[in-house]
């Protein structure tokens, strides 16, 4: 069984700055292509960003600008840098193995002041 599990949410002021991370139990973890998404309430589950394989960041494009995907393969991590936050940024955030069922339990981010 594969775990992920997220940390690094909280309650943060508008224009502010969060650094989520995603850390995995799963083996050969650079082959997995590896995502953050984000869910609202009354909202649907939304991609973020994704790293692939290769090491190739690729980001929603609604998502570009103001968020940084990255990863450490020795520490198993995928990292997201969020800058100049927003109250609308406000979700659960989570992580996920793309094309598998695997999926982290998500980190709360509320954005007020």
């Amino acid at each position: 069984q594969v775990q992920l599990v997220e940390s690094g949410g909280g309650l943060v002021q508008p224009g502010g700055s969060l650094r989520l991370s995603c850390t995995t139990s799963a083996r050969d973890f650079s082959l997995y292509e590896v995502g953050w998404y984000r869910q609202s309430p009354g909202n649907e589950r939304d991609m973020i960003a994704s790293i692939t394989m290769g090491g190739e960041a690729i980001y929603a494009d609604s998502m570009k600008g103001r968020f940084t995907i990255s990863r450490n393969i020795p520490k198993k991590t995928v990292s997201l840098q969020m800058n100049n936050l927003k109250p609308e940024d406000t979700a659960v955030y989570y992580c996920h193995l793309l094309r598998t069922k695997y999926w982290g339990q998500g980190t709360q981010v509320t954005v007020s002041s």
